[in-house]
């Protein structure tokens, strides 16, 4: 038996047995192996699929497999023994792949191979096309100093990223404010319950509770709290985690100064002038004017709609609330209470018919209806004693993909939502390696003993999540790197989850997924028409706020890099430019702004709304043959989440949907048409 479980990719990964001491031993051991393959490859005499990429395949892929656990644990289950495990291993993680890239015999390997390799599949030729793209953006035509400094910026940038995440981690983390239970009016009796639990676990007073920046604590309480002083209170510690206005040992002002300084300076190194023209390199986006262009355009279609919806909001305020302003630490709670009157329904209230087993069902079912594959539940090794796991059958009852939903908030978890692979499709030598991903989110626990329970918003982040998972667990492609979402273009990797948040929004969905908590009824026509009327409730408001992101993150990484001072001016500046809520002078957006600054979204948060267009077009067809239409679900099935990166993503959007997309089906889901009153 194989001691350390990082070590062991015969099956499913063996996360319950994973711990910190195993972490190096494995990363050390899977990269001094890789490496004597890389020698032996890269001075190889002859050329050929399978005396070069197969070789280097095997070895990555358990460096990533292995690595990816790791990476996926400390962001799950974080502690100070497995964080500086992490931190360890993660600058020989970052080394090995920069010399990768910066192998020239390899390239000249890859090169030769794609120029002479006549028997290669169109998979195969696709992966190459990528690759020398990847090596050619990873300096391996630098010479001399210059590539000596491009391998020094790649494990710097890598340390900073996870230095931001963990900053950004614990200043949540770190915060908790306690107040008498009594000034929690408002707030849904599940919350208050949890958090006079965590006072008496704090052995505070009885009548006391403990508040967090928790999303399942913050949210409700933001959005219910009849104290306003309440809300400001929380609202701005939420907004300063990480950043002056906060702990200092959590501020992420430096961090943020140097990741822009090097990411310019890598940029101008490979010989562009920002580093939003080279993050777009592998993007469908042609160039950063092209993507202002796109956010400025949205932000004008949506800006009228925007302001509208502010100005009733302020007059619902003032006349309803005796709010004399509505500051941003207060647009929550009066949009709910405007929602409630003007549709006769509260998400609270809509939160009761979305206990956790039945929406699972209704989702299923939607896959199930639409794709031709059942979901049953297994069992596996797991990290957390919430997670489940389940299994992905053909219509033969095969296994064609596995997956674990880690769906609860709890302490030592990044916030947020989000999906990968534990391991890849893979067909080598007639051998099959199905596809195994995970889904993470933070939904409120289940309190009371009562089922967890979800409110509309979560169970459309659930949707889109699992929209990730579908273009991991149903490629048909074999080939290692174009298999699920390997090399989709950034801007195009969220198709495949936006398009499955329009099912959220159907009866014939919806009526399937919900049965309340108490009586066990269905959720009512009446309420889903309610439902449906509140859907664009406020969408200008929220169009803005995603152009908000996107044109501050492509700006900044477009322009000179700034400091701290320069940064909080131009997001002044872009908030005047795009915005209706002007949030407060100590609001420190960017120093939790973790997707950009932690993740994979700098210079691309903006696919998020490219792929709301993609996807809208997308679910137009469903709209035209049925939501549940098998014959359209085969077709996307097929010609997009089939495909992969093996094909680029218009080629795959228009095999799907017969033409290029357009805007009209968005603006149409989000009521943006005609003129704003």
């Amino acid at each position: 038996m194989i001691v350390n479980p990082l070590l062991d990719f015969s099956n499913l990964p063996r996360f319950s047995e994973v711990r910190p001491e195993h972490v190096n031993p494995a990363i050390d051991q899977l990269i001094a192996e890789a490496r004597l393959v890389v020698g032996k490859v890269s001075s190889a005499e002859s050329v050929s699929w399978a005396n070069v990429i197969e070789p280097l395949q095997d070895a990555n892929e358990r460096i990533s497999r292995a690595w990816g656990a790791v990476v996926h644990l400390n962001a799950v289950i974080s502690s100070p023994a497995l964080r500086d495990a992490h931190n360890e291993a993660q600058p020989k993680v970052t080394q090995f792949y920069t010399e990768l890239g910066l192998n020239r015999a390899l390239f000249e390997r890859y090169k030769a191979l794609a120029e002479h390799g006549s028997d290669l599949s169109d998979e195969q030729r696709a992966l190459l096309k990528h690759e020398l793209r990847d090596f050619r953006l990873s300096g391996v035509e630098l010479e001399g100093e210059a590539r000596a400094r491009y391998a020094a910026i790649q494990d710097e940038v890598a340390a900073l990223q996870t230095k931001f995440e963990d900053n950004v981690l614990d200043a949540t983390n770190a915060y908790a404010l306690d107040v008498p239970i009594a000034d929690l009016a408002g707030v849904p009796a599940d919350v208050q319950h949890t958090a006079a639990a965590k006072a008496r676990d704090a052995n505070l007073p009885e009548g006391m509770a403990r508040l967090t920046l928790q999303a399942p604590c913050y949210l409700p309480v933001l959005q219910y709290a009849q104290s306003a002083q309440l809300r400001e209170t929380l609202y701005r510690a939420h907004v300063t985690r990480a950043s002056d206005e906060g702990a200092v040992q959590f501020d992420n002002g430096g961090t943020i100064e140097r990741l822009l300084a090097l990411r310019s300076e890598e940029a101008k190194l490979l010989g562009f002038n920002s580093f939003a023209e080279l993050s777009l390199v592998p993007k469908m986006a042609d160039s950063p004017a092209q993507v202002l262009g796109f956010i400025r355009d949205m932000a004008k279609r949506a800006k009228p709609f925007a302001s509208r919806d502010f100005e009733e909001l302020k007059v619902f305020a003032k006349s309803e609330l005796g709010l004399a302003e509505v500051r941003a630490s207060d647009v929550l709670y009066a949009s709910e209470k405007l929602r409630e009157k003007r549709y006769a329904f509260s998400d609270e209230a809509l939160r009761q018919y979305f206990p956790e087993d039945r929406v699972l069902a209704g989702l299923f079912r939607v896959v199930q209806s639409i794709y031709s594959v059942r979901i049953v539940e297994g069992k596996a090794s797991a990290w957390h004693s919430d997670v489940r796991f389940f299994e992905v059958l053909n219509a033969d009852n095969a296994i064609i993909g596995e997956f674990y939903f880690d769906l609860y908030a709890r302490e030592n978890k990044q916030g947020g939502a989000w999906a990968d692979s534990a391991r890849n499709r893979r067909l080598v030598n007639a051998r099959l390696q199905t596809p195994v991903a995970y889904m993470t989110c933070n939904f409120p626990a289940p309190v009371d003993g009562k089922p967890a329970l979800f409110t509309h918003d979560d169970v459309i982040t659930l949707f889109h999540e699992f929209g990730h998972g579908l273009h991991l667990l149903l490629t048909e492609v074999g080939t290692l790197g174009v298999s699920g979402f390997g090399h989709v273009e950034w801007d195009a990797v969220e198709l495949p989850s936006q398009f499955m948040e329009n099912y959220c929004w159907e009866w014939d969905v919806l009526s399937h997924m919900t049965q309340h908590v108490e009586t066990g009824e269905p959720l009512p026509r009446d309420l889903f028409d309610k439902m449906i009327a509140a859907k664009n409730f406020q969408a200008g408001m929220a169009t803005v706020r995603q152009m908000e992101f996107s044109l501050f993150d492509m700006r900044l990484h477009n322009e000179a890099p700034v400091d701290r001072g320069g940064l909080l001016t131009l997001l002044s500046d872009v908030r005047n430019e795009v915005s209706v809520v002007k949030p407060p002078s100590y609001n420190r957006m960017p120093f939790a702004f973790t997707h950009i600054f932690g993740g994979g979204y700098a210079a691309g948060y903006y696919s998020y709304k490219w792929a709301e267009v993609l996807s809208a077009d997308a679910f137009s067809r469903f709209e035209e043959e049925g939501v549940l239409s098998p014959k359209a679900g085969a077709a996307f099935r097929k010609e997009v989440l089939g495909r992969g990166g093996s094909r680029d993503a218009m080629t795959n959007f228009v095999a799907f949907r017969g033409r290029e997309p357009t805007v009209d089906a968005l603006l149409r889901h989000n009521g943006m048409v005609g003129q704003s009153k």
